[in-house]
């Protein structure tokens, strides 16, 4: 019985990684004055934030059509069995119910959607654990059975650098905006029953950062071994110096650096940081 795992571009998992684990990507799209690039294929994350800056209206974002991920799953009824098809959360998208609906108009293939419940390289935990297993042989059941085993202990915490683009999108009142301005506000967020919603507003950006990385070694600090990911939005050198601060704090978490690309970067903003992690 062969397994084929689909996931959604904001999993945002690099295309060598997705071709190594034969993993199917399935791009969502940003959309500048009319005219809509699938993320990962037409627009890269460096090339989104540059064209914000040029333009004046935010963009804005949509799921895959769902004929496209019909026409995805007969594709792949050709050589397996099963297909596991984990998306980003669905309290923020239609991806994962577009799966779904796509999944039962198919015959010949069983289609499992997956909510991760989340999103982004922490969305992407579950997409690398179910592609090793699935080339390992594990049956789609089996493979099913690990990722909500996984769900308990997977946490991610944002922090929105950008209030204003936050106000732009539509997210935050102007007043909101200005007095978070005023007193450099960095709202630090997290997902609750498949939203996202304020976990606690932080005076600083190095102090939300600090924040966060106090959950993670909260969690950390009984010893088992952790996967945890950096996550940044075109702050890269950053993100790097996080990683190499915490690398000598937690000797038990091992640490990977990935980015806010455009669907979820439209509603971050520039400068944002996250980090997410499991227990392995």
């Amino acid at each position: 019985m062969k397994t084929a795992v689909v996931t959604d571009s904001t999993a945002y998992i690099p295309k060598e990684i997705r071709e190594r684990l034969h993993i199917h990507m399935m791009p969502l799209n940003v959309i500048f004055s009319n005219e809509a690039y699938r993320e990962e294929v037409d627009i890269t994350a460096d090339e989104f934030y540059e064209e914000v800056k040029r333009q004046e209206k935010l963009p804005t974002t949509s799921q895959p059509p769902i004929g496209l991920f019909v026409e995805k799953f007969e594709e792949l009824e050709k050589d397996y069995d099963d297909v596991i098809s984990i998306h980003l959360s669905s309290g923020i998208s239609g991806t994962y119910q577009g799966a779904k609906s796509a999944g039962e108009m198919v015959e010949g293939i069983n289609v499992h959607a997956f909510d991760s419940e989340i999103s982004c390289s922490v969305q992407g935990f579950y997409v690398v654990e179910a592609a090793r297993m699935a080339l390992e042989g594990k049956e789609a059941g089996e493979i099913l059975a690990r990722l909500e085993e996984m769900k308990p202990s997977v946490k991610a915490y944002f922090m929105a650098d950008d209030l204003s683009h936050l106000q732009r999108g539509g997210r935050l009142s102007s007043a909101q905006a200005l007095i978070g301005s005023l007193l450099q506000v960095k709202p630090v967020l997290h997902f609750v029953d498949k939203v996202i919603v304020p976990f606690e507003k932080i005076r600083t950006r190095k102090k939300a950062m600090k924040r966060i990385a106090d959950l993670l070694g909260e969690d950390a600090a009984s010893g088992v071994k952790f996967k945890a990911v950096i996550i940044h939005a075109k702050r890269e050198a950053e993100a790097h110096e996080w990683k190499s601060e915490l690398e000598a704090r937690l000797p038990n978490v091992e640490f990977d650096i990935s980015y806010f690309g455009p669907v979820i970067g439209t509603h971050l903003g520039e400068g944002s940081m996250g980090m997410g992690w499991y227990k392995v």
